[in-house]
């Protein structure tokens, strides 16, 4: 990818992981105090500020699936599918914070001379061609959507646990592409990858620059993503992890996606 296309690339994610913060902010704001004029006020301009990068990274179409995506956004619906009237605005915010991150998503995925593509239908996944084993890969795909789809229903459990299990998964594919023997030589265990806990093979690959920092973001409660899914625990979907914990795991899970992926 040219350095020019990459640094723009890298512009657009900068701001839209500023609109997120300001939207998730409100979103808490609204949840608190849903009549608030301040609050209502600063809603109206950060849809504004997202309608405007929208539109941009949408190429002006509104027939392209991401400005559709917006627009639909501000229609809040029924059991039966069809519109209904009097939409909370915190609901709002939640939906137009998918649309941030299906942005982001798309922006990640990248690869080409298109910052986003022009198609009117979403771009087909090509998130995991990095990995080198190619079986896992549809696998991997698989999750990732169920990760999005559990986080945007609110089952945050369920989506920091998927988003860490595929972590992990693409680390080890990396680890073991490189070689129990040159990661010995960087101070890794000598015993299988596989016998290593999560946070082993984080440090590991981080000091064998496979990865870089970005795991140091993940919260506690995704570096012992794999005590809530054991045999022993109570599992996923007891309603212990908090949004933000969720959203942010999801959120490097994506910088390490790059950091196997260069050329993204």
């Amino acid at each position: 990818m040219e350095n020019s296309l990459r640094a723009q690339i890298d512009t657009y994610l900068a701001h839209l992981d500023g609109l997120m913060k300001r939207g998730q902010q409100l979103r808490e704001t609204l949840a608190a105090a849903p009549n608030d004029a301040s609050a209502m006020a600063a809603t109206r301009r950060w849809q504004e500020d997202c309608g405007v990068t929208i539109n941009q990274l949408s190429g002006g179409s509104k027939a392209h699936w991401l400005a559709r995506s917006f627009s639909e956004a501000f229609l809040m619906r029924s059991p039966d599918g069809s519109a209904a009237q009097g939409a909370a605005p915190a609901d709002i915010v939640r939906q137009l914070l998918g649309v941030l991150g299906q942005a982001v998503e798309s922006l990640s995925q990248s690869n080409d001379s298109a910052i986003v593509s022009a198609s009117t239908d979403a771009p087909a996944p090509r998130r995991f061609e990095f990995v080198h084993n190619a079986e896992i890969r549809p696998v991997l795909e698989r999750a990732y959507a169920d990760g999005r789809n559990a986080l945007e229903q609110g089952d945050y459990d369920l989506a920091l646990v998927t988003f860490c299990g595929i972590l992990e998964s693409i680390v080890t594919d990396a680890l073991e592409h490189k070689g129990l023997g040159a990661l010995i030589g960087t101070g890794a265990p000598a015993e299988r990858i596989s016998e290593w806990s999560f946070e082993t093979r984080l440090v590991v690959a981080e000091k064998a620059g496979v990865i870089r920092s970005g795991c140091a973001r993940l919260p506690a409660t995704a570096r012992n993503y794999r005590d809530r899914v054991s045999s022993d625990s109570e599992g996923v979907g007891q309603g212990t992890v908090s949004e933000s914990d969720a959203r942010r795991t999801g959120q490097v899970l994506h910088v390490i996606m790059r950091d196997l992926d260069p050329g993204r």
